[in-house]
C-alpha cells in the first residue's frame, strides 16, 4: 500500500510554489526528496511485515474449544524426581492387577532420587540378571583377568556377551557365569551394593534399578564397555514390554526376563537430558505369564512416563 504525504493546498488566488519548494517557501534539495521517498517506502514495508505476522498468529490459534495435543514437554533442566502424583497413578494400576505380585523401582541416574512401589521383596530375577553377569565379565576384562577374545564355547567371549544380552541366550549366560566364577560374581555384586547369589538368582526391583543406574552413570565400566553393553540392550529379542509401553521420543535400553510365572523388564528411559532406571518385576501365582501381565507392565511404563515427561496441550 502506497503512502503519500499530504501537502496543504494554496489559498485561492495565491501563486503556486515552484517545484521543489515546500509550503514554507524554503527550497528543498533533490537529496531531501530522496530521503522522504525512502521513509515512505520503509513505512510501507513495515506495514506489510506487521500484517503478515498478525495473520500467521491468527492462523496458529486453534478454534474456540479445540484441544491440540503436542509432543512431551521439554524440561527446562533434567528431571530430578517423579512428582508425588505418580503414587496415585501406580496405586490405581496395582489395585486393578491385584492378582499379580508386582514390584516397581524408579531411580534417577543423575541424582539420588529413588522411589519404589508395590512389593519390595525379592523376585526370581530371571534374565534381567544377565546385565549383572555381563558387567562382571567386562570388569574382569578391564582388570586384565579376561579378554573379549577368549574362546568360550564355539565362539569367543564377545560373541557370548551379545548373545546373552541381546538374544537372551541361556547357554551364553552359563558360559559367562562359569568364566566369572560364582564366588567372584557374588563378590562383584556386593561391591556395588547388591546382595546376589547366582544359584538362587533373586533380586528386588530396587536392586536391579541400582545396577542399571550405576551402569549408565559409568560407575561400573569404562566408557567403551559401557557403550557396548548398552548397545546390546536395544532391539532385543523381546520388545513387547517396557519398549511397547513407552511413547515416541523416549529412548529405551532394557533387558526383559521370563521364567515360570515371572515376567519382568528392566530399562533405562532417556528423554531430553533426563535418564531414569525403571524396573518392573511381576509374578503370576498361576505359574505362567499371561498377556494381561504384559499389559500391566506397559500400563505402568506409560504412567511413569506421563509423570516424568508430561504432555502439554496447545493453548493451555
Amino acid at each position: 500500500m502506497s503512502v503519500h504525504p499530504v501537502v496543504p493546498k494554496p489559498g485561492r488566488g495565491a501563486p503556486l510554489p515552484p517545484p521543489g519548494t515546500p509550503s514554507s517557501g524554503k527550497p528543498t534539495s533533490s537529496r531531501k526528496r530522496g530521503h522522504r521517498r525512502l521513509l515512505v517506502l520503509a513505512l510501507a514495508v513495515v506495514l506489510v511485515i506487521v500484517g503478515t505476522i498478525t495473520l500467521a498468529v491468527v492462523r496458529s490459534v486453534p478454534l474456540m474449544g479445540a484441544v491440540v495435543p503436542t509432543q512431551p514437554a521439554i524440561p527446562a533442566s533434567p528431571v530430578a524426581a517423579a512428582p508425588p502424583s505418580l503414587q496415585d497413578s501406580v496405586d490405581n494400576i496395582l489395585s486393578e492387577a491385584d492378582e499379580y505380585r508386582i514390584g516397581l523401582a524408579l531411580a534417577d541416574v543423575s541424582g539420588g532420587a529413588e522411589r519404589t512401589f508395590g512389593d519390595g521383596d525379592t523376585f526370581t530375577a530371571a534374565s534381567t540378571a544377565k546385565i549383572l553377569t555381563a558387567a562382571a565379565y567386562y570388569h574382569l576384562v578391564e582388570n586384565g583377568q579376561a579378554s573379549l577374545d577368549d574362546a568360550m564355547g564355539d565362539y569367543d567371549a564377545a560373541f557370548q556377551l551379545k548373545a546373552m544380552v541381546n538374544d537372551s541366550n541361556n547357554d551364553s549366560w552359563l558360559l559367562l557365569m562359569d568364566a566369572v566364577g560364582y564366588p567372584e560374581l557374588i563378590a562383584y555384586a556386593d561391591s556395588i551394593g547388591v546382595t546376589y547369589d547366582p544359584e538362587q538368582n533373586l533380586l528386588t526391583a530396587a536392586d536391579m534399578a541400582l545396577i542399571l543406574k550405576k551402569l549408565y552413570a559409568g560407575e561400573l565400566l569404562d566408557k567403551d564397555n559401557t557403550a557396548e553393553l548398552l548397545s546390546y540392550m536395544r532391539d532385543t529379542n523381546n520388545e513387547d514390554l517396557i519398549p511397547a509401553g513407552s511413547r515416541a521420543g523416549v529412548d529405551v535400553h532394557h533387558k526383559y526376563g521370563e521364567v515360570s510365572g515371572e515376567l519382568h523388564d528392566a530399562a533405562l528411559l532417556s528423554y531430553r537430558g533426563s535418564t531414569f532406571a525403571l524396573v518392573i518385576y511381576t509374578e503370576n501365582p498361576d505359574g505362567a505369564p499371561d498377556e494381561r501381565q504384559a499389559q500391566v507392565i506397559r500400563d505402568l511404563t506409560r504412567a511413569v512416563e506421563d509423570a516424568l515427561f508430561p504432555v502439554v496441550l496447545a493453548g493451555k
